[in-house]
């Protein structure tokens, strides 16, 4: 029997080097940050493979291919074809939750392969240690078909993302997820990062405002993970947060190194030194936010995405106990 690995962030090489498939595909877009890729980029990634391309843009790219193995220039569907299993495996964290439901909602179109797809969820995420031993670990992780339930589901969430407005995933947990048990969590997790109704701040930005009362280096605030308690972004993306609290108009966290605004976005060495030597604590303002007798937005700039809706100063979708519109 030949088996295929479709995995989410993170999960490739180690998966690569576990034996358990004859290729392992991973997937890499982030749909939890900015603005989502054009429909036609998406298309594009998982079809054959054209010259117009550029590297990292075809599905082939993050492959690490065996030697003599063919199929690269192939759609993803094509590939896929002569496997006799296709695992998915995916772990719980909003990307890897995200980059699922875009793919069932892909595979749903390609009905040769749904009888051949299987579904294993991890209530992590997809880093292994470097001596865990797949072979005996594999059979204690369960592996699901999937059916008509679970496309209708990836389907639905997969469009309410990208919907204008968060409304259509707030419908979305009033249905039946437990098809994709690991949908749910994911999806409070990404509400809780919009904007309060009484700070004008996400989940994570408070934390670190909250945590700002004990450390005052990054390092703590980007890594120290289950203290801070958020887990939807990476250290690229938590840094993008801190700076929007620290080098606004009128900023809750004072110390951030203010080279950060002439150094490019691309640069992450350089970004990442900053980081290292800022000692950070809150302003005046950052306590009356905490103490939620300020509101940030009303001071600052707001300029982000989240999924499709994009978050502006005019356009504030807040969360709470419900959904607020602007």
């Amino acid at each position: 029997m030949k088996r295929l690995i479709l995995t989410g962030w993170g999960g490739g090489s180690d998966l690569a080097r576990s034996g358990l498939a004859e290729i392992v595909i991973p997937f890499h877009f982030q749909f939890e940050w900015g603005p989502l890729p054009q429909a036609e980029k998406l298309s594009a990634y998982l079809a054959a493979y054209t010259a117009e391309l550029g590297h990292a843009e075809h599905w082939s790219d993050w492959v690490r291919w065996p030697r003599g193995a063919k199929g690269r220039k192939l759609s993803l569907a094509e590939f896929c074809e002569p496997y006799d299993e296709i695992e998915l495996w995916f772990g719980a964290t909003v990307r890897d939750q995200l980059q699922l439901v875009w793919l069932l909602d892909h595979l749903s179109n390609c009905p040769a392969l749904t009888r051949k797809l299987g579904l294993r969820l991890l209530d992590s995420d997809l880093t292994f240690s470097p001596d865990h031993d797949f072979a005996e670990a594999e059979p204690h992780i369960p592996v699901a078909d999937v059916g008509a339930e679970e496309f209708e589901i990836a389907k639905l969430a997969w469009s309410a993302y990208r919907a204008p407005t968060p409304e259509p995933c707030i419908d979305l947990l009033h249905q039946d997820l437990s098809a994709l048990l690991l949908l749910r969590p994911a999806l409070l997790e990404l509400l809780a990062e919009l904007p309060s109704p009484l700070t004008g701040l996400g989940a994570t930005e408070m934390r670190f405002l909250e945590m700002l009362a004990w450390y005052a280096n990054t390092n703590a605030l980007f890594h120290l993970r289950s203290l801070r308690g958020t887990y939807v972004w990476g250290e690229v993306e938590l840094g993008y947060l801190l700076e929007g609290l620290a080098l606004g108009p009128k900023p809750a966290v004072a110390g951030l190194g203010d080279e950060l605004r002439t150094i490019d976005l691309g640069n992450l060495g350089a970004r990442h030194k900053v980081y290292l030597r800022s000692r950070l604590s809150l302003t005046e303002f950052g306590k009356a936010v905490l103490a939620h007798q300020e509101d940030f937005s009303r001071h600052n700039p707001i300029d982000r995405w989240w999924g499709g809706t994009h978050l502006t100063n005019d356009r504030l979708w807040r969360y709470g106990a419900v959904l607020t519109k602007p």
